[in-house]
């Protein structure tokens, strides 16, 4: 059975295991990131990974387990500013920052995700649920009259998972129909619409 890193040494070898199956899932897909891949990248021996994962699925778990804790902790620090906007605007927003983060170090997650959703057993999404209902609480504070909406916990779940997937889809599209300027917009506009249809109706 593998056992968790506890000292600083241990702590790094893993976040080295990680780091190394994110590099080689992007650069060349699942392929790429058998074990041995995975441990000589990481500057490892297979041994060292079975100490901690006890398989590559527990590696590929791991690594978008990382991708889901840097999405929320790119938009916690966000949630003052966002509560502030309209809807529409917060929206728009939230969705040029997902895209940021998606393509930093040159699109690695992007290429992670494009290459590696059907690779883990389990998607850790907790992290990343946690701080949108956090968004949703505190937007909702600061919009009170959103109280009233009797959708707004299903809004957020198509908002959550159908924007969040079409923004990884439109991104890894070499030649989407539509740029992600429309796209961003289009999805903010669906937000607000159906949010102001539900205080209407």
């Amino acid at each position: 059975m593998p056992r968790k890193p506890q000292q600083e040494r241990a702590k790094a070898t893993v976040d080295a295991i990680v780091e190394a199956g994110l590099i080689l899932l992007a650069q060349g897909g699942p392929k790429a990131t058998t074990t041995r891949r995975i441990a000589e990248t990481a500057g490892v021996g297979v041994g060292s990974v079975y100490e901690y994962f006890d398989d590559r699925e527990a590696v590929h778990e791991a690594m978008f387990r990382r991708i889901v804790e840097d999405a929320a902790g790119m938009i916690r620090p966000l949630i003052p500013g966002l509560v502030r906007m309209p809807l529409r605007e917060a929206t728009y927003e939230l969705l040029c920052n997902v895209r940021k983060l998606l393509e930093r170090d040159e699109g690695r997650y992007l290429l992670c995700l494009k290459h590696g959703l059907n690779l883990a057993r389990a998607y850790p999404l907790k992290p990343l649920q946690k701080v949108l209902a956090e968004l949703t609480m505190q937007y909702v504070m600061h919009h009170p009259e959103l109280m009233r909406s009797r959708n707004m916990q299903t809004l957020g779940y198509i908002f959550i998972y159908g924007g969040t997937f079409a923004v990884i889809r439109h991104l890894a599209d070499p030649s989407p129909p539509v740029s992600f300027d429309e796209l961003a917009h289009g999805l903010a506009d669906m937000v607000a619409y159906t949010a102001e249809g539900s205080l209407r109706s």
